[in-house]
C-alpha cells in the first residue's frame, strides 16, 4: 500500500505498529521530501520579486528540480516496502533467496541517499540566492534531508552487514559513507551560514 496518499495521522500509526512496512526506509523519503518542499518553498517566496529578478530564471529551473525530486522521492516510500517485505517474511526458501533480497531492500535507501545529496544542493542554491524573508525554511530544510540522508544509510547499513558477498557490501558501504560525510557536511554549512545570518 502506498502510505503517502494516507494522512499524515495515518502514516504515522502503521509507522509506529508492527507492521513490517512502511518503516526506516519510507520514513527517510517521506522527510527528504518534506526538506526538500521547504527549500522549495523559498524559491517560490522569490520568483516573482523585483529584488531577485537577476536569479529569477535559475530559481524557477531548481524549482523544476526540486519538483522532480519531491516526487521521487515519495515514490520511494511505497518501493522500500517492496523490497522490505520479502526480508521479513518466514520463507522456507529464506536462505536461497536472502542474498539477493538483501541486495535488493539496499538500492532503494541507497537510493534515497542520491536524492537527498540533490536536494541539498538544490537547498544551497536557495539558501543563497532565495528570498531573505524565508532563509530560515531553507536552513530547515537542509537540516531535515541531512537527517533523512543519516536515516536512509542506517537502513542501508543494516543490510550489508548481513550480505555474504563482502565486496559488494564494502562497495555499497563505501558510497554511503562518502555521500554522509561530503552532504552532511554540506548540509550543516547551510544550516550555520543561515543561523549566523540572524546573529549579525
Amino acid at each position: 500500500m502506498d502510505y503517502t496518499t494516507k494522512s499524515c495521522r495515518e502514516f504515522v500509526t502503521v509507522l509506529a505498529s508492527n507492521e513490517p512496512a512502511p518503516g526506516g526506509g519510507g520514513a527517510s523519503a517521506l522527510v527528504a521530501a518534506i526538506g526538500t518542499a521547504l527549500g522549495n518553498m523559498v524559491g517560490s517566496l522569490t520568483v516573482g520579486k523585483k529584488k531577485y529578478a537577476d536569479v529569477e530564471a535559475e530559481i524557477i529551473a531548481l524549482q523544476k528540480k526540486c519538483d522532480a525530486l519531491q516526487t521521487e522521492l515519495l515514490d520511494q516510500v511505497p518501493a522500500d516496502a517492496e523490497g522490505f517485505i520479502p526480508l521479513a517474511n518466514d520463507d522456507p526458501d529464506r536462505p536461497r533467496i536472502m542474498e539477493e533480497a538483501t541486495i535488493t531492500a539496499c538500492k532503494v535507501p541507497m537510493h534515497i541517499m542520491e536524492l537527498c545529496c540533490e536536494a541539498i544542493d538544490a537547498i544551497e542554491v536557495f539558501a543563497a540566492k532565495g528570498s531573505r524573508l524565508a532563509v530560515s525554511d531553507a536552513g530547515c530544510g537542509a537540516t531535515i534531508v541531512k537527517a533523512a540522508l543519516q536515516a536512509a544509510s542506517l537502513n542501508v547499513f543494516i543490510n550489508t552487514k548481513t550480505l555474504q558477498n563482502r565486496e559488494v557490501a564494502e562497495e555499497m558501504n563505501a558510497k554511503c559513507l562518502t555521500m554522509l560525510d561530503v552532504y552532511g557536511k554540506k548540509a550543516d554549512g547551510i544550516f550555520e551560514t543561515v543561523k549566523a545570518g540572524f546573529f549579525k
